[in-house]
C-alpha cells in the first residue's frame, strides 16, 4: 500500500474537524464585539488638501433624533413609485382646486430650453423672457418654469391672468410625452440649469407643544397636489396603509395606518389580550399654510381620540418621505 495513502484518514478527520468547528470560512462576528476603538488616523499639515475629501460622506439630518425605547421598529419599506415625483423623462398633471401645471422629470434648464423651443415652433410671440427666473410672456399668456418638489423634477405653468390655460398646459403636455430624451441635458439646458438653481429644503420633523408636526417647504396648493399624488401612490395597501378620502376644501387626507404601537406590541401581549391580529387606525392628515411658502401637516386621530405621539411621529415621517 502507498505509504502516501496511510495518512488519507486521518486529513480527513482533521479537514472534518476543522469544519465542524469554524466552518468553511472563520466566523469573525465576536471579533467586532472585542473590537477597540483606536485613534484617529492623522494627516500631516503639509498634505495638499484639495486631494482629501470623505470617501463616504454622510448628508446631515433636518431635525433630532427621538429614541422610542426599546420596542423601535424599522419603519416598512416604501413603494418604489413613491417618494419620487415623476420618473426621469416622465410627465403628470397635478391640480388643487381650480389650478393646473405639469411636472416634468427633467432638470429645470432642460424644460426651460424645450419651453423655448415650443414658443418658437408653435410661432408664439414672445414679449418678454426671464432665463434666471424662468418666466416666458407671450400674446397667449405666461409660461414659467421652477424647480419641482424633488430633486431633478420641474414644474410648469401656464397662466392668463392668473388662471390656468388648458389648452397651453395639454399642448406642452403631448410635447414631452414625445421627448424620449428629455432627461438628458443639452448643451443649452445645462447653461441654463446654473442660473436656475435653487436651494432646495427639505420637510422636516418638528416637535411642538402638542405633538408632532411636518414642515413642509411649498406653499399650500403645491403641497397638497403632490401628497395628494403621493398618498393614492404608496397609500394603496388594504390593512396596512389605505387613503380612503380626501378633502381639498379642508386640505384633509382620510386614511387608514397600522400604526408603530400596533406593529410592535408583543407575543407577551397578544397572549394576555387574546388579540393576535393587528388592527389599522382611521388617521386623518391634515395640512395648514404657514406663511407664503409654508405649510404644517399634522397627525390625529379621525374619532377623536388621543394619537399616541410615536404613532404620529412615524406616521408623519413616512409622509416626510414621500416628498423627500
Amino acid at each position: 500500500m502507498n505509504s502516501a495513502l496511510k495518512w488519507m484518514p486521518l486529513l480527513a478527520a482533521l479537514a472534518l474537524a476543522g469544519c465542524a468547528r469554524e466552518g468553511y470560512y472563520d466566523n469573525r462576528s465576536v471579533d467586532y464585539a472585542k473590537a477597540k476603538e483606536s485613534a484617529p488616523l492623522e494627516l500631516p499639515d503639509t498634505r495638499n488638501t484639495r486631494r482629501y475629501r470623505d470617501a463616504m460622506p454622510v448628508p446631515d439630518v433636518p431635525g433630532a433624533f427621538a429614541s422610542q425605547g426599546d420596542d423601535f421598529q424599522a419603519p416598512p419599506p416604501r413603494a418604489l413609485n413613491a417618494g419620487s415625483g415623476v420618473a426621469p423623462g416622465e410627465v403628470a398633471r397635478r391640480e388643487a382646486g381650480e389650478q393646473s401645471w405639469l411636472v416634468v422629470g427633467a432638470a429645470p434648464g432642460t424644460v426651460w430650453s424645450e419651453i423655448d423651443d415650443f414658443a418658437t415652433t408653435r410661432g408664439l410671440e414672445v414679449l418678454s423672457r426671464d432665463d434666471r427666473r424662468g418666466v416666458m410672456e407671450t400674446e397667449q399668456g405666461r409660461i414659467s418654469v421652477s424647480p419641482g418638489l424633488h430633486q431633478g423634477v420641474s414644474e410648469v405653468r401656464c397662466e392668463q391672468g392668473g388662471a390656468s390655460v388648458e389648452g397651453c398646459l395639454r399642448a406642452l403636455e403631448r410635447r414631452f410625452e414625445q421627448r424620449s430624451n428629455l432627461a438628458s441635458a443639452t448643451a443649452s439646458g445645462l447653461s441654463v440649469q446654473g442660473r436656475m438653481a435653487q436651494t432646495r429644503q427639505p420637510p422636516r420633523l418638528e416637535q411642538a407643544e402638542d405633538g408632532w408636526q411636518l414642515v413642509l417647504p411649498y406653499d399650500l396648493d403645491r403641497a397638497w397636489a403632490e401628497l395628494s399624488a403621493q398618498l393614492e401612490a404608496d397609500f394603496s395597501l388594504e390593512d396596512r396603509r389605505q387613503l380612503l378620502e380626501q378633502d381639498i376644501s379642508t386640505h384633509t387626507f382620510l386614511v387608514d395606518y397600522l400604526p408603530l404601537s400596533e406593529r410592535s406590541r408583543g407575543v407577551w401581549e397578544s397572549l394576555t389580550s387574546l388579540e393576535f391580529s393587528e388592527q389599522a387606525s382611521r388617521l386623518r392628515l391634515t395640512l395648514s399654510r404657514q406663511g407664503a411658502d409654508q405649510t404644517l401637516v399634522r397627525a390625529s386621530a379621525a374619532d377623536d381620540e388621543a394619537l399616541a405621539a410615536n404613532d404620529a411621529r412615524e406616521l408623519l415621517e413616512r409622509v416626510g418621505g414621500l416628498l423627500r
